[in-house]
């Protein structure tokens, strides 16, 4: 039987009630593990590469393959959220989660871990952020950019606390023993959050035709969003590959290192919640353009980077504008395109983000092991975010013509 609702027993009011602010905390819970877990893999970078003889290029291979099966599959899972509800499918995250880890710290080669990591981890996160984003955004109407805010502020939480205790765990049971210990936190944790988590009594329960999906994602107002996701989501992949191992070839211990990926999830915190409160006196796609800037200009202050100090600065910008791009995303679809169909319009927008993951990292070592430096790939981050907002320069403003015109008529 479907844990999506019938609507009975479950009433409109309890849109915006305390009830629903559960939802919004089983969110939170859940981005914390995934990417808690996902935006660890540069602690776990040095020592795979080391053990397994490879290069940078392969190594961040099975990063790249892990982000684009769960930026494929999301739309999947966002899908079958919709039409099923999500409990059976946050489940299903969990243990592919947990199962990832455990198969990775067994890999006899990184041919093996890239297909462990990549299924268990793609497939957990596929099963669980997008479904979880769709419920969050279902139970909210007045409240929703906060509500959503604080649940993917969970991204910023579980990076800033697991990357450093994944580099801890590393320097004293070793990567393999660090990636179980993981697995089984993980799991636990999700599944918990899966029993929490409820299908929303409006909106979204209702699946949204194919006929408007497709309609919908050939708009130009998708497509500029689809684009942008594309070029915006490769400034974001690229630091949390490289950035430790940057600082650590610049006399950084490797704790500290980590740490900087830590302090990349603390900056996106603030602007998870920060910008969504802005964003209701400027406007969402005004706020989310501004963000998309901020976040490929930040990249200036890493190419010119000269200490730890400026590393630190360099992440606080850089994750304050992918945290308000990143809570604020959501939102923008409900503001263009509503929530009917949520989960399977973010799914399909976040497939842009798998062909990021695809090209970036793996572009980015390769400019790093031709030119032995990392300013190439600090550049190629900047441009890409700064071409993705010239991108989103017209969003909107096609729907906000015919609007002033029905008006007028």
């Amino acid at each position: 039987m479907s844990d999506a609702p019938a609507m009975a027993g479950v009433s409109r009011a309890e849109v915006d009630s305390p009830h629903a602010w559960r939802m919004a905390v089983a969110g939170f819970f859940t981005c914390f593990t995934l990417f808690g877990v996902v935006y660890s893999f540069g602690a776990f970078f040095k020592p795979m590469a080391a053990e397994f003889g490879a290069d940078r290029v392969h190594t961040s291979a099975v990063f790249s393959i892990t982000a684009c099966i769960y930026n494929v599959l999301g739309f999947a899972g966002g899908h079958l959220a919709d039409r099923y509800g999500p409990r059976r499918v946050l489940m299903v995250g969990a243990i592919a989660m947990g199962l990832g880890l455990v198969a990775t710290s067994m890999a006899g080669s990184l041919a093996v871990g890239c297909v462990t990591y990549g299924l268990g981890i793609g497939v957990g996160v596929a099963c669980s952020y997008v479904p979880v984003l769709a419920v969050v955004g279902g139970w909210f109407e007045k409240r929703r950019t906060m509500a959503l805010g604080i649940a993917v502020s969970g991204v910023g939480c579980g990076t800033l606390v697991v990357a450093p205790i994944a580099a801890a765990l590393i320097v004293h049971y070793g990567w393999r023993e660090s990636y179980v210990i993981m697995g089984i936190a993980s799991t636990l944790l999700m599944a918990v959050c899966a029993m929490v988590s409820e299908a929303p009594p409006i909106h979204t329960a209702a699946l949204a035709a194919p006929l408007t999906l497709t309609h919908t994602m050939r708009s130009p107002d998708f497509v500029m969003l689809y684009a942008s996701m594309v070029l915006a989501s490769i400034s974001i992949y690229i630091p949390f590959v490289y950035l430790p191992e940057f600082a650590h070839s610049r006399g950084v211990s490797q704790v500290a290192a980590a740490a900087l990926v830590g302090f990349i999830g603390a900056a996106s915190i603030v602007g998870r919640l920060g910008l969504g409160r802005v964003a209701e006196r400027t406007g969402i796609i005004p706020l989310y353009q501004t963000s998309t800037l901020i976040l490929g200009l930040s990249f200036g202050l890493w190419m010119v980077s000269h200490s730890y100090a400026v590393l630190v600065v360099f992440t606080i910008v850089m994750g304050a504008a992918y945290g308000g791009m990143i809570a604020l995303s959501p939102a923008v679809v409900a503001e263009l395109f509503g929530v009917r169909g949520l989960g399977a319009l973010l799914g399909a927008l976040y497939t842009g983000s798998a062909i990021s993951a695809l090209t970036g990292p793996p572009l980015a070592g390769f400019v790093i092991d031709r030119t032995g430096s990392y300013l190439g790939a600090a550049g190629l981050a900047g441009a890409a975010g700064v071409v993705g907002f010239l991108v989103l320069i017209p969003l909107g403003r096609r729907r906000d013509m015919v609007a002033a015109a029905a008006e007028v008529g």
